[in-house]
């Protein structure tokens, strides 16, 4: 396992707390949304009780939908179970402050039952797992994460009040690339980047992109699991200084009918001696070593039956359309965006891409996904077909899911999904998929009421 010394020790900690610099400590864990629940503590009594024994949180946070409703299905926690506590272990390589928030230190917890065994449907506890499949091949893997956003100069509360319609993008044309574009709006991006750099995240770049308001923000690759800890602390950081700056942004896959947010997955693999292990093959046009070749070739064969873990929800599907940049062909191809997975770089900086991930995706869950798709190649040793060398959108290829529904059948069915994650985790997310439609079904939309009330 790589290195992952915390951006604030313990020791720093304890001599924080005692000079009043720190009076806040956050414990958060993913959930399977991928935000960040828990608690704040005094930060005295977090280090005098809940450091080494942790604090107890109700079960159903791992069995409720996207607005906390409690709904039926889950096994781990319902009614009938009483609805218990898992316990919260703080990962005290995770420490870090949290500048936005005056005094205040965060740590990720770790979820266990009270007979010390993980909880196997969490997010982060499924991450792990694969992580550990991978090591048992001596290989570990670095990922970064690009996650767009669109930004409105309304404020969270104006923008519920609103229905979250008629909003001011804080742009009202397409600034993709554009300095004077993300010059309107530096003073949030500069507080972002400088205070994730405070939070321990390395900040290489910000950049407009094509949606009224829509910006990226890019921080350095990291080993797995750090990157997706530092996706979920970025994206709760970012909501939070928007709020105080008076503004909102959303993640959400697809706020209007243009451009959608995406959240491209980077992944490579090292070996024992750090070296990347997907480039080794010189006499390989695009420099791919074998490893690689099996490794991406598993993402081809697992990609429709994993499409759930990379598109959680109804409005992720809205992204995938002919045209859009946003991937509908299972396919590949060196340097082609058109293609779901992109090949990128040469030598030490040669990975692959995941283009299929949207906005309001679970990182541990997808980062999963493609590591044990690509175990999946590895061990299987499946042959890479050749790379779509043009446009993907027109060409003959198998199609990236249309829907949550088709999504959260092909993951119920998949004997790779079983194979790889066990019934537990497939039970648990396809029930976490049937509650999202059934929601989705009972509602009636805003374009149903314009489509009928009085034209039908």
């Amino acid at each position: 396992m790589a290195d992952r010394t915390a951006p604030l020790g313990v020791e720093e900690l304890h001599a924080l707390v005692a000079s009043g610099d720190l009076d806040t400590v956050v414990l958060a864990f993913p959930d399977m949304q991928g935000r960040l629940q828990g608690k704040r503590f005094a930060a005295r009594f977090f280090l005098d009780e809940v450091l080494h024994h942790g604090t107890e949180g109700c079960n159903y946070l791992l069995a409720v939908d996207a607005d906390m409703n409690t709904v039926d299905g889950y096994a781990m926690s319902s009614w009938d179970r009483g609805y218990g506590d898992f316990v919260l272990h703080p990962d005290p390589a995770t420490l870090r402050r949290l500048p936005w928030n005056p005094g205040t230190a965060l740590m990720i917890a770790d979820l266990a039952w009270d007979d010390g065994s993980p909880v196997t449907a969490a997010p982060r506890q499924i991450l792990r797992r694969q992580l550990e499949r991978l090591a048992g091949h001596g290989l570990t893997a670095q990922v970064g994460t690009e996650l767009e956003f669109i930004v409105f100069r309304d404020t969270y509360e104006e923008a519920w009040d609103a229905g979250y319609r008629g909003l001011t993008p804080v742009n009202q044309y397409n600034v993709d690339y554009s300095i004077l574009g993300t010059g309107r709006v530096e003073p949030l991006l500069r507080r972002v980047r400088n205070e994730m750099a405070g939070a321990g995240l390395t900040v290489e770049s910000a950049k407009g992109e094509c949606n009224p308001g829509q910006h990226e923000i890019v921080f350095r690759y990291a080993e797995a699991l750090v990157t997706c800890d530092q996706h979920a602390v970025y994206k709760t950081g970012a909501k939070e200084i928007a709020a105080q700056e008076g503004m909102s942004l959303t993640f959400m896959a697809k706020y209007n009918e243009r451009e959608g947010n995406s959240c491209h997955i980077h992944l490579s693999l090292a070996d024992a001696a750090g070296n990347n292990a997907m480039a080794r093959r010189e006499e390989d046009p695009g420099g791919m070593s074998e490893l690689m070749r099996h490794f991406l070739a598993g993402q081809l064969a697992a990609l429709r039956d994993f499409s759930l873990l990379y598109a959680p929800g109804i409005n992720s599907y809205k992204r995938f359309q002919r045209g859009s940049f946003a991937p509908t062909a299972v396919a590949w191809g060196y340097d082609n965006r058109t293609c779901a997975l992109r090949v990128v770089g040469h030598g030490r900086s040669l990975r692959l891409e995941n283009r299929v991930p949207g906005g309001d995706v679970n990182p541990h869950l997808a980062v999963a996904g493609m590591v044990a798709a690509g175990l999946h190649g590895i061990e299987q040793k499946l042959e890479l077909p050749e790379p779509c060398p043009g446009n993907a959108y027109a060409a003959d290829f198998a199609h990236v899911p249309t829907s949550l529904r088709e999504a959260a059948e092909l993951w119920e069915t998949s004997p790779l999904a079983k194979a790889a994650f066990g019934d537990e985790v497939v039970a648990h997310y396809r029930n976490m998929a049937r509650v999202e439609l059934d929601a989705f079904d009972a509602a009636v939309t805003d374009w149903e009421l314009r489509r009928s009330f009085e034209r039908m």
